[in-house]
């Protein structure tokens, strides 16, 4: 095993306000997950407009947050589903990847909402859980409904910028976090139940082979849940349940342990800022959204990219 890395605490950027702090709505999620008790908010999915606007969803009460740069949050949208990953399109709007519902595509000037595809191939999905653009538009989504070790049923889905559709991971134990390499030949999912990362090399063709158990964890009380990564390669690894966030190098060795301050359900990041060296990272059990300034810039979001 490696030596233990280098530790740094996160700082509190904001919290979701006492105002949107949910009290009295109890939805399916919230019978399911809490046993029939409020849940105040569960954040994931943070993702970044082109105006430096932070994008959050709130999954227990099925909302989307808009939180400017000075950490003011406002509710954009809320409606009858259970959001859990963002990725910003080409074109300004945002993809929500939907546990109920399927990719769905949300519009931020007007605030409306519309199905992208729920159902492949009339199958329904078994739960979408976060998604990913490659440097062409393509987009990569897990589907990780409710699989774990005695049920590796979950997959990961690959859709072309002209709209085909193909499985490229047909089964696995509860994928959840996905992100690309620098170069896009390297797909990195994280299976929460399984408390690893795989790692998926991406042929010419599109297809994956040689697919990889390539960072093994432990501990926690859920696994690793979302996933980024910087220019030089490094994975960043939330560890829902251990209370920290982990950077992991190219190769997999580890290189820094980012702890919190509050709460262990640590479950999303993402690079923001105008340099993209500072690493937003979401809370949920706190409602809370971290910050910590990183050495090597995370990577350019698809759509930013593309309108430079």
């Amino acid at each position: 095993m490696f030596a233990p890395p280098p530790e740094v605490e996160a700082e509190v950027f904001c919290r979701v306000p006492d105002t949107l702090r949910n009290s009295t709505k109890i939805t399916s999620w919230m019978k399911i997950r809490r046993g029939g008790k409020t849940e105040h908010s569960f954040l994931e999915g943070p993702c970044f407009d082109r105006q430096g606007n932070l994008y959050l969803v709130d999954l227990a009460c099925g909302r989307l947050f808009c939180v400017s740069p000075t950490g003011d949050f406002e509710t954009v949208a809320e409606y009858d589903g259970e959001p859990n990953g963002l990725a910003l399109d080409k074109d300004g709007t945002i993809l929500i990847a939907d546990h109920q519902r399927g990719l769905l595509r949300f519009f931020p000037e007007t605030g409306k909402i519309e199905a992208e595809l729920e159902r492949p191939l009339l199958e329904s999905f078994k739960g979408l859980n976060d998604l990913t653009f490659s440097a062409d538009g393509t987009l990569y989504f897990t589907d990780q409904g409710e699989s774990g070790l005695t049920d590796p049923s979950g997959r990961v889905y690959r859709r072309t910028p002209d709209g085909r559709l193909s499985t490229v991971l047909p089964s696995g134990p509860s994928p959840n976090g996905i992100a690309l390499s620098p170069d896009g030949g390297l797909l990195y999912v994280a299976m929460t139940r399984a408390n690893a990362i795989w790692r998926a090399p991406i042929e010419h063709d599109g297809t994956v082979s040689r697919v990889g158990n390539f960072i093994q964890l432990s501990g926690g009380l859920a696994g690793p849940d979302g996933l980024a990564v910087d220019r030089d390669g490094n994975i960043v690894v939330c560890h829902n349940g251990m209370g920290c966030v982990w950077l992991f190098s190219r190769l997999g060795e580890p290189l820094l342990r980012i702890r919190t301050p509050c709460g262990l359900q640590v479950t999303n990041a993402a690079y923001g800022d105008a340099d993209l060296r500072t690493l937003f990272i979401t809370e949920s059990a706190s409602g809370t959204i971290l910050t910590v300034r990183m050495d090597v810039p995370g990577l350019p979001l698809f759509p930013k990219a593309a309108a430079d």
